[in-house]
């Protein structure tokens, strides 16, 4: 069974983890490198990484996804003016934020599975278990990647947590981003994950439940139901090695 290291790097600029996180990933694809041609009886297994955090006020643009969908970039009374990236994940543009719990999990998928759609499909599974533990209904929605709450007359789907991942030789880095405390009057400032459809919109834990929930209970909710899904043991840290 493998071990993952989990840290919870508090609230953080989206670049710093950024850069966190592409360490993380170097240090494993370089480790690959040098056991290239091992059995893997004769491997070291690798030390495989969980990040958690929160985010300044950001937008960023996937891969796939257009910056028209950025519409606009502004600062209302009150509220900071997000930053903006472009990164190499998959996916279109989303808003990271205080109040929203985001997850990098960092893991060397050789040693679990080699199935990019397996990968994602765990991910939103954790977070439709994690819905579940406080009475809320997670379901995937047919070409959206994510996870969502299913509409009805009276309301449409409501996308609670957007997900894109970038691998490296199955080293895996970004993740995804739950709505918990998240103010969504920032996503009016986009086209969330390109999705313009009138049935769709976003939500939060808050919204749906009418009161705050505490980050740190949604994230160990979901680490246990994450450990349960791939297999793996964890232990915290606050210390991360990036040399």
């Amino acid at each position: 069974m493998q071990e993952v290291l989990v840290t919870d790097l508090g609230r953080i600029a989206f670049k710093e983890a950024w850069e966190i996180q592409q360490s993380l990933l170097d240090k494993l694809v370089h480790q690959k490198r040098e056991q290239r041609g091992l059995s893997k009886s004769a491997q070291t297994s690798p030390k495989h990484y969980f990040l958690f955090c929160e985010h300044d006020p950001v937008f960023t643009l996937g891969k796939s996804g257009k910056e028209d969908h950025l519409l606009q970039l502004k600062s209302d009374t009150g509220k900071v003016k997000p930053d903006f990236y472009k990164i190499n994940r998959g996916g279109d543009i989303t808003y990271h934020g205080p109040g929203q719990l985001v997850g990098y999990p960092i893991f060397d998928l050789d040693w679990f599975f080699t199935d990019i759609h397996k990968y994602v499909r765990l991910l939103e599974e954790g977070v439709i278990r994690t819905l579940s533990d406080f009475g809320l209904k997670g379901r995937r929605v047919i070409d959206f990647t994510g996870v969502w709450l299913e509409g009805d007359e009276d309301e449409p789907a409501r996308k609670i947590c957007a997900i894109g991942v970038h691998l490296s030789r199955w080293v895996t880095m970004h993740g995804f981003a739950l709505n918990v405390n998240t103010d969504l009057s920032y996503f009016n400032q986009i086209i969330p994950c390109g999705i313009s459809d009138d049935d769709k919109t976003v939500t939060s834990f808050r919204q749906e439940l009418g009161d705050e929930v505490a980050l740190s209970e949604v994230r160990d909710r979901l680490l246990d139901h994450y450990a349960d899904l791939f297999g793996f043991t964890y232990m915290q840290s606050n210390h991360l090695d990036l040399s």
